[in-house]
């Protein structure tokens, strides 16, 4: 059984860090990604890395960029999201998803992942 386990989430005040953690298990994973929900708001995707098959480096959004780090241990089957100078905006409940398959997926839409955690919240105030 594929278990996803999101950590890490919690309330900063703007320009405050936080640092996600998700553990897979169950399965190993060729590519690991972070989308996030807000109330109202269609799931959107936050940042992916990727350590086999085809495919490069990590990849963020463009409000991630340059604010969020996405790393990951392929051997430990986990990825981290450092979220630095945090905005009211980033408020959301963000979402660990994960897949197996080596070749190509469109790592943007939340419909090419198979498995997903149950989330984690995170609240930035202004």
């Amino acid at each position: 059984q594929v278990q996803l386990v999101e950590s890490g989430g919690g309330s900063v005040q703007a320009g405050g860090s936080l640092r996600l953690s998700c553990a897979a298990s169950g399965r190993s994973m060729s590519i690991m990604a972070w989308f996030r929900q807000a109330p109202g708001k269609e799931r959107e995707f936050v940042a992916a890395i990727r350590w086999s098959g085809s495919g490069v480096g990590p990849v963020y959004a463009g409000f991630a960029e340059g604010r969020f780090t996405i790393s990951g241990d392929s051997a430990k089957n986990s990825m981290y999201l450092q979220m630095n100078n945090l905005e009211p905006e980033d408020t959301a409940v963000y979402l660990c998803t994960a897949d197996s398959t080596v070749g190509f997926i469109n790592v943007f839409s939340s419909r090419a992942y198979d498995y997903w955690g149950r989330g984690t919240q995170v609240t930035v105030s202004s």
